[in-house]
């Protein structure tokens, strides 16, 4: 008799795996992108399962609610060619395979191990009031403070160049002054002419 969380399991990893071949083989970035939010849904089950709470609802809220939606926008809001983006398709299209195989390799010897047949079986049960947010506060906080930090920065960095790339000021794009719709007045948009019967106005 199987039991329930290994069946659970494995359809979790089936909808995971079918979800990321729909991101790879999708033409249409659209669905290409409701794809991934699929596979990101599959995956904080997976977390759920490991009893990782935290990290489920991270990823459901963080790059399901937040980074897929802003790439959906992108997605809708540009004019991409999708045509000349598989223009190189088949050009790397053999090393892409290369480095697909030797991922589906190591991860085919990782799983013929010893150790990953008996990994997390013969772990303590985590006791009634085990909180692993808490866990990884105290981890995240103290002992890997320093990477955890030294990312921040990075994003920081990453976040202000993408902020001074886009405010670029470019000469054939038109945009809006904010400051002089403000202060313009009724004068200066609204002429009020005095037309005579059987006049035209100028």
């Amino acid at each position: 008799m199987i039991d329930f969380s290994v069946f659970v399991f494995y359809a979790f990893a089936a909808v995971l795996l079918a979800a990321g071949a729909g991101v790879i083989v999708s033409r249409n970035p659209v669905h290409a992108a409701l794809w991934l939010v699929l596979a990101f849904f599959s995956g904080s089950g997976l977390w759920m399962l490991l009893e990782a709470e935290f990290l489920a609802i991270s990823l459901v809220l963080v790059y399901v609610g937040a980074v897929m939606v802003l790439f959906l926008f992108v997605v809708m809001m540009l004019d991409i060619n999708l045509d000349r983006l598989r223009e190189g398709f088949w050009r790397y299209f053999p090393v892409g395979g290369l480095v697909a195989l030797l991922m589906v390799g190591e991860l085919v010897l990782a799983s013929l191990s010893k150790n990953f047949a008996t990994m997390g079986r013969n772990l303590p049960a985590a006791p009634a009031d085990y909180s692993n947010t808490r866990e990884l506060g105290m981890l995240l906080y103290t002992q890997y403070l320093y990477p955890f930090e030294l990312a921040a920065v990075i994003l920081l960095v990453a976040i202000v160049a993408a902020i001074a790339l886009t405010l670029r000021r470019r000469t054939n794009t038109k945009y809006q002054n904010p400051a002089q719709q403000v202060r313009v007045k009724r004068a200066d948009r609204v002429r009020m002419v005095d037309i005579a019967s059987g006049e035209t106005a100028e």
